[in-house]
């Protein structure tokens, strides 16, 4: 089974590259959604019950936060992919202002989450890592 841990500040890309690649795959487990980290444990579990694929589209920008993930996945025998989105500060503000009104997000947010950024790193325990850009014709994945 696969888990798939996002990694990247907000506006860059996390949601609409799930959307493309893994909606009819993955289950999507988000704080945005869930609003509580007790709802995003029972998600995690049923997943963990039923052998449930699934995507972590949260920020996690630090090893500690992504660590929770990737110890629990790998104690359930899940293959572990991480997906890092490479965005600058400048792209990632200008994609938030092309937001419908409720799902903007503070600058002061974007930014705060950019300077607890790490970017991450294999030896965190991922079995594949890869950086997501952004160009002109769309998602660019490549192994880290």
């Amino acid at each position: 089974m696969q888990a798939i841990i996002f990694i990247g500040i907000q506006a860059s890309g996390k949601s609409t590259f799930y959307k493309q690649r893994f909606f009819n795959t993955h289950v999507r487990i988000s704080l945005d959604l869930l609003r509580t980290r007790h709802r995003e444990s029972l998600f995690l579990q049923t997943c963990y019950n039923s052998l449930m694929r699934f995507v972590v589209d949260n920020t996690n920008p630090t090893i500690i936060k992504r660590q929770r993930y990737i110890k629990e996945a790998k104690q359930h025998r899940y293959q572990v992919t991480g997906y890092f989105f490479d965005t600058s500060l400048e792209e990632a503000l200008l994609r938030n202002l092309n937001r419908k009104d409720k799902e903007v997000i503070p600058e002061k947010g974007i930014r705060a989450t950019l300077k607890k950024l790490v970017i991450p790193r294999i030896e965190e325990g991922f079995d594949e890592l890869y950086r997501v850009t952004i160009d002109g014709t769309g998602f660019r994945v490549e192994q880290m």
